[in-house]
């Protein structure tokens, strides 16, 4: 996605990127791309353990004026798991603070219009213990509802899998299996949290 604005070139460009690591590789290999552009400017947003990290980069425009725009586009669009860097080639004219807040936050968000969206599915592990006899049958409901059969192990008569499903699900499956087995099953949850990269 480019634009001019009185002679300079905006660039942005909107990477999906599942940690900070990540995106600092992406950062290097975009610096080495636009080795001629006279600011390369970012913003990061990552979704970890449920909270929003933030960063951001102005690369020697005045404070404010890039990085921050730039996440205030990222925020708007409702992303995260996004790294989106705007490269700017001057043209000569000065376009002032809020020219320059204006630029990058429209290049942002052209880039970021444009770009296709992938619905974060939060997941959780959880293991149920149950009589052996129910294998079958709690491996279809888990199924049903959108989880998938980890691993498994038996035991002195019982069954124990480790699944994993989305978040949402998993209450209603706690259901169907007490009623499966009669209340004859045991839930731990969380075994652990998955880490899942489903947005940018």
């Amino acid at each position: 996605m480019e634009a001019r604005v009185k002679g300079s070139r905006f660039r942005a460009v909107a990477c999906p990127v599942g940690g900070e690591e990540e995106a600092r590789g992406r950062l290097v290999t975009l610096r080495s791309e636009f080795r001629d552009a006279t600011h390369l400017c970012w913003a990061l947003r990552l979704r970890v353990a449920g909270d929003d990290l933030e960063r951001t980069h102005d690369a020697g425009e005045p404070a404010g004026t890039a990085g921050l725009p730039i996440l205030q586009a990222i925020r708007a669009a409702q992303v995260s798991n996004v790294l989106v860097a705007v490269v700017r080639h001057y043209g000569g004219t000065k376009l002032g603070k809020g020219g320059l807040a204006r630029a990058y936050r429209d290049a942002t968000r052209g880039v970021l219009d444009a770009a296709p969206r992938r619905e974060e599915v939060p997941l959780v592990t959880l293991r149920i213990v149950a009589p052996l006899e129910r294998d079958g049958g709690m491996r279809h409901l888990v199924a049903r509802h959108g989880g998938r059969v980890a691993g498994a192990s038996y035991d002195r008569g019982a069954a124990s899998l480790e699944i994993v499903l989305p978040a949402a699900a998993a209450n209603r499956l706690r259901d169907d299996l007490t009623r499966l087995t009669s209340g004859a099953c045991r839930f731990e949850i969380p075994v652990r949290v998955p880490s899942k990269r489903t947005s940018g």
